[in-house]
């Protein structure tokens, strides 16, 4: 069977400009902690990544944050909030796909700022992920609106119980390793993208009339009560700005994750084939998911119901906006159907958080910015310590049995969006000094496993686009008598929380920001290169099966490899080289 490289690229076009190794690749300190403890294991295929970058974590920022949005815009202000924030999140990809498809490495776009700007912002970026983003944030905020989505068939039982079992679903899925996450998510994903789209086609067909009650609605909303909302009853176009406005930070929460592909890179088998696929995608998710959701949502539903107040409900389902417009259209057992979907959906991106929480945790500490303890991994590449750690902060789920689902999931939702924005300005940082890199060392990014015209300037517009939205992100708490506490404090947490922590790890590294000339776009590639091989498509079963029993033969032999690895580096450390040597050789 014939095969070849994705790319053969000219060595002499990615040699850096600073002293190396043998091999041509840089060897550093943390790269030999990272081979002392253990490595992650590509287990992830080219279906996983392909769901898990088109469905992977999209949870309750559709489906139940959306509501705030549409009560917070209306339906136009809601859909030119998505489609800004969509902009943003499309060049965030691009800028991040073209790197983490040249160095599809461990710890995503948390090692890239250690390799081309400096170990500060690695810092920064690494724990901002972690604390804001994934375990503290978005986790927990799947973990509320499970709750919550349980609640609308029984709010009797106490939402402890809810909360606990979900957070037992999440953590053996994600203790049982990431081959068992990617076929976990692989059927959680395909179950999400068939409701999206079952969705916005019974939306379609009740807008037009085809309900029990043949109600043709057409665009009645966007009439009365009208396409806008006048924000805090603020008149004129200025009202109406600030509602759009509004809708910008909800919608961030509703992207931000999108960056898994990254995350998962380190586990993805073929990954300069298949994560250029992934990104690709990506608009997939943002115009059929998110803009065509909006749309709908904006036609059957609204803007002036009451049911839209996820805070002020008593944290049930009732307060989706896909909820409301079927139970509207007087078809009674298809929500109980459209929750049990939705439950689904938020299992899955709570299964999702934690993963990539975890793989962000192993990222920070092979950058030397965590305790090296959680690079231990079991034999099939499980981080557990990380896994275990980040599963501990699930625990603040349970806020939302004393304060309320609704009201926990809008402090997570807010504290997610941010977090989530100062992200996506350090990855787009971050490519800026790579484009830069690339420039000075005279490497040309056509030859790039992925790249895109659009650059640099894609990466200049997600730069500012995040920091201004982030500093305005709580500008509502400074209106007349609107000041509350809980809603400055979770929006501007992280908005202070990154710049603090990058001075601190500057003062505490003493290392300036890296020059161009001395970036290093060398190590690991020759890894890389082996791994990226394009094979014709089986011409048979027998052809098929084949192939999968050689698979699974070198992945039994690539993990003797590294278990004897291990093993020998362990004498090294103990043991003379003389004493190696005659061991080799008796």
């Amino acid at each position: 069977m014939a095969s070849e490289k994705v790319h053969n690229h000219d060595e002499s076009a990615f040699k850096a400009n600073s002293d190396t190794e043998s091999g041509g690749e840089f060897k550093t300190d943390r790269d030999a902690i990272v081979a002392e403890h253990g490595k992650l294991v590509r287990q992830l295929k080219n279906r996983h990544i392909a769901m898990i970058s088109i469905g992977g974590v999209i949870g309750t920022g559709l489906f139940l944050g959306t509501a705030t949005a549409l009560k917070n815009g209306g339906p136009i202000g809601l859909l030119l909030g998505y489609l800004t924030v969509g902009s943003v999140c499309y060049c965030v990809m691009l800028s991040l796909g073209e790197m983490i498809a040249y160095l599809p490495i461990p710890g995503g776009h948390i090692k890239m700022a250690e390799r081309f700007v400096d170990p500060a912002l690695s810092f920064a970026m690494g724990w901002n992920y972690w604390y804001g983003q994934q375990p503290v944030a978005i986790y927990n905020t799947e973990l509320s609106a499970s709750s919550v989505l349980i609640s609308f068939w029984n709010d009797d039982i106490n939402p402890a119980v809810w909360v606990s079992m979900c957070l037992v679903v999440v953590f053996v899925i994600n203790m049982l390793g990431a081959g068992v996450y990617g076929e976990a998510e692989f059927i959680f994903a395909s179950i999400k993208v068939i409701t999206i789209v079952g969705l916005i086609i019974l939306g379609i067909v009740l807008d037009l009339g085809g309900g029990p009650s043949h109600d043709r609605i057409g665009f009645r909303y966007w009439k009365d009560p009208g396409p806008f909302v006048q924000f805090n009853d603020i008149a004129g176009a200025k009202g109406r700005f600030l509602g759009f406005w509004a809708v910008l930070t909800q919608a961030a929460f509703s992207y931000v994750g999108t960056e898994i592909v990254a995350v998962a890179a380190g586990e993805a088998k073929n990954p300069r084939r298949n994560l250029p696929k992934a990104i690709r995608r990506v608009y997939i998710r943002i115009l059929l998911f998110y803009i065509g959701g909006t749309i709908i949502i904006g036609l059957l539903v609204p803007s002036n119901s009451d049911r839209l107040d996820i805070r002020e409900t008593a944290g049930t389902a009732g307060a989706s906006p896909f909820v409301i417009a079927i139970e509207r259209a007087g078809i009674k057992t298809l929500p109980s159907i459209i929750n049990a979907c939705l439950l689904t959906s938020a299992w899955s991106a709570a299964s999702s958080d934690l993963y990539t929480s975890s793989r962000g945790l192993y990222g920070l500490a092979a950058a030397g910015n965590a305790p090296k303890i959680f690079l231990k991994t079991f034999k099939n590449g499980l981080p557990y310590v990380a896994v275990i750690f980040s599963g501990l902060f699930s625990f603040l789920g349970f806020m939302g049995i004393k304060s309320g689902s609704g009201r926990v999931f809008g402090w997570f939702a807010n504290m997610t969006a941010v977090a989530g924005l100062m992200t996506w300005f350090g990855i787009s940082l971050t490519y800026l000094r790579f484009y830069k890199g690339m420039k000075v060392q005279g490497i040309d990014r056509q030859k790039l496993p992925f790249a895109s015209k659009l650059q640099p300037f894609a990466a200049w517009y997600g730069l500012v686009a995040c920091l201004l939205i982030c500093i305005l992100s709580g500008w509502s708490v400074f209106l007349k008598d609107s000041w509350a506490t809980d809603t400055f404090v979770t929006n501007y947490l992280p908005l202070v929380g990154f710049p603090i922590m990058y001075v601190g790890a500057r003062l505490y590294y003493k290392e300036r920001p890296k020059k161009a000339h001395e970036m290093d776009f060398v190590t690991n590639i020759a890894e890389i290169e082996a791994e990226t091989v394009v094979e014709s498509p089986p011409k048979n079963k027998l052809e098929a099966f084949w192939r999968w029993l050689k698979s699974t033969a070198l992945s039994t032999r690539l993990r003797t490899n590294r278990q004897n690895n291990s093993t020998y580096m362990r004498i090294a450390n103990s043991t003379s080289t003389s004493t190696i040597i005659r061991r080799e050789f008796a």
